[in-house]
């Protein structure tokens, strides 16, 4: 692998916005899911807020140890909007 002047930029792009990004979709399905499945809405802010901050620091390491920038960028961008759409079409069943 070359690595060239940016590309630790992107890396660190990856790790901070993508993994913002993911953490936050994961969240929002979370949170949507938990309480469409019955569990009280703080309960599963908190629950889903604990283990996103897990989520989080996984994927900030991983934005650095992956091979492929490419990947990383799919995988947190593509994660990130599947589970934001997901958790939206669970918010409006429940409205």
């Amino acid at each position: 692998m070359r690595i060239t002047g940016h590309h630790p930029l992107w890396r660190i792009a990856a790790a901070v916005l993508g993994g913002y990004a993911f953490t936050w979709g994961f969240i929002a399905l979370g949170m949507a899911g938990a309480f469409a499945l019955g569990m009280s809405f703080h309960d599963a802010e908190h629950l889903t807020a604990i283990i996103g901050f897990l989520i989080y620091l996984v994927l900030f390491l991983w934005a650095f140890a992956a091979r492929s920038l490419a990947r990383v960028w799919a995988v947190t961008a593509g994660g990130a909007l599947v589970m934001a759409g997901a958790a939206s079409l669970i918010q409006h069943q429940l409205t």
